[in-house]
C-alpha cells in the first residue's frame, strides 16, 4: 500500500529484455540506502518488488501483466521515474490509498501552465471513466492528485510548484504516455452494487 506521496525522482540505469525476464534498474541514492531486496517500491506507480540492490541502485523485474499495463515498457536510459516506499503501518497518510496496481495508460493531450502552476490535460479512457469524480482522487505515475475537471473523451489535474519539482509530471510533453490508478473505494463501490465489470479488464 502506497500514499502517492513521491520520495524520490530516480534515474533509469537500464532496462534489459531476454527470453526469459525483463529487468529494470532504477539509480535513486537516497531510496536505495533504505530499500532492501524483498521490499516493494513503486515506480511510476507500479508496485514492484526490489530483486537485487547496490549502491545507489536497485533492479526488478517485471511481469508481462506490468508492461502491457503500464509505461514502463517505454522507459529509456536517463528516464525520469517516481518512487515511493511502501507505507509503514504508523505512517502518514498525506494523499490517498494507492495499491500500486496500475489500471491503465492515458495520453498527456494538453499542458497549459497559469502563473506557477500546470494543468495537465489527459485522455480519458472509456472503460475506466466512471471511476473518475470531480474533486475525487486518482494517481498518475504514482502521484495523488485531484481531478479538476471531467469531460467527454479527456480529465485535467492541476500541479502545484512542489509537485513539478519532486516528480516526474514537470517533464511531461503532450503525447507521453502516463500509469493511472482509480480510486480503490470506487472500485469496491461497484463491486458492492453488483457490477462485476471491473474484474474482467
Amino acid at each position: 500500500m502506497f500514499t502517492g506521496l513521491v520520495r524520490e525522482i530516480g534515474d533509469v540505469v537500464w532496462l534489459r529484455r531476454s527470453d526469459k525476464t525483463v529487468q529494470l534498474l532504477v539509480r535513486a541514492p537516497r531510496s536505495a540506502a533504505r530499500v532492501r531486496v524483498g521490499e516493494s517500491v513503486a515506480v511510476n506507480g507500479c508496485c514492484l518488488t526490489v530483486t537485487a540492490h547496490r549502491e545507489g541502485q536497485f533492479m526488478f523485474d517485471l511481469l508481462e501483466e506490468s508492461l502491457s499495463r503500464t509505461n514502463l515498457g517505454d522507459l529509456k536510459p536517463g528516464d525520469p521515474v517516481n518512487l515511493e516506499r511502501a507505507l509503514r503501518v504508523d505512517g502518514r497518510l498525506g494523499g490517498h490509498f494507492v495499491q500500486g496496481h496500475v489500471d491503465c495508460t492515458a495520453d498527456v493531450v494538453g499542458l497549459e501552465e497559469k502563473g506557477p502552476d500546470l494543468r495537465i490535460d489527459l485522455s480519458l479512457p472509456r472503460d475506466f471513466a466512471r471511476y473518475l469524480a470531480f474533486k475525487g482522487s486518482v494517481a498518475i505515475n504514482g502521484t495523488s492528485l485531484t481531478v479538476a475537471a471531467i469531460n467527454e473523451d479527456s480529465f485535467s489535474v492541476w500541479i502545484i510548484p512542489h509537485t513539478l519539482e519532486n516528480t516526474n509530471l514537470g517533464d511531461l510533453e503532450v503525447g507521453d504516455r502516463v500509469n493511472l490508478e482509480f480510486d480503490i473505494l470506487a472500485k469496491y463501490v461497484e463491486r458492492l452494487m453488483g457490477d462485476g465489470d471491473a474484474a474482467k479488464q
